[in-house]
C-alpha cells in the first residue's frame, strides 16, 4: 500500500463524532415518508382525475360525490282543453265558421268523401281539394284564431281521426277551419 504524506486535511479535531456528512446512516423511517407522499399523491391524481371526467366529459363514473345536485322540474300546469262542438248546428252564425277539406293522400277523391260526410253531419264546408302533398301521415285539423279550439276539437270527433293544430292565420287563409286528410285516416289507402 502506498504511503502519502500527512498535510493538514488528516488531522481531525477530536470533538467531531463523525468523517463525512455523505456517509452518514440514513435516518430510520425516511422510506416510509416517501412511500406516504406518493400515496398521497396518486389518490390525488386519481380524484382530480375521476371529477374530470364526470364534471367536463361528462362521464358518469357512479361515484355519489361527483352526481350533480338533481335540478327540480317544474310539474307542468294543465293546459286548459276547450269542450268539442258535437252539434255544429249550435254554433252561433256570427262566427261565420267555414270547413275547408283537403286530401294530403294518394287515395283519388277522398276530399270530396270526407267532406259529404261532414256536410251530413252538419258542418259547413266551403271547399274541398287536393294538398299540396299526397303523403301526409297525420289527419290534422289546422285552425287559426284561439277561439275556434272547440270547432276543431268537434271536427276531430267528427272525422273519428286526428289531432288539432293551431296555425297563423296566413297559413290556411280565408277559412276558419281546414281539415287536411292523413294516410292515418280510415280508408286513405297507402301506395307503395
Amino acid at each position: 500500500m502506498a504511503n502519502h504524506p500527512r498535510d493538514r486535511f488528516d488531522d481531525l479535531p477530536k470533538n467531531l463524532a463523525r468523517v463525512g456528512a455523505h456517509r452518514a446512516p440514513p435516518p430510520r423511517g425516511r422510506g416510509w415518508i416517501g412511500l406516504a407522499w406518493s400515496i398521497l399523491a396518486i389518490g390525488v391524481l386519481i380524484f382530480a382525475g375521476l371529477y374530470g371526467l364526470s364534471k367536463f366529459v361528462g362521464i358518469d363514473v357512479g361515484l355519489p360525490i361527483f352526481d350533480a345536485a338533481p335540478t327540480p322540474t317544474a310539474t307542468p300546469t294543465p293546459t286548459p282543453t276547450a269542450t268539442p262542438i258535437l252539434d255544429p248546428a249550435a254554433i252561433d252564425p256570427a262566427r261565420k265558421i267555414r270547413v275547408a277539406v283537403l286530401n294530403g293522400t294518394p287515395k283519388v277523391e277522398l276530399q270530396n268523401a270526407v267532406g259529404d260526410a261532414l256536410a251530413t253531419a252538419g258542418w259547413v264546408i266551403d271547399s274541398r281539394a287536393l294538398a299540396s302533398q299526397t303523403n301526409v301521415e297525420k289527419t290534422t285539423v289546422y285552425y287559426s284564431d284561439p277561439a275556434n279550439e272547440d270547432v276543431a276539437r268537434g271536427l276531430v270527433v267528427s272525422l273519428a281521426a286526428g289531432m288539432i293544430k293551431l296555425v297563423s292565420a296566413d297559413t290556411f287563409p280565408g277559412t276558419p277551419a281546414t281539415v287536411v286528410i292523413g294516410l292515418d285516416y280510415p280508408g286513405a289507402a297507402r301506395v307503395g
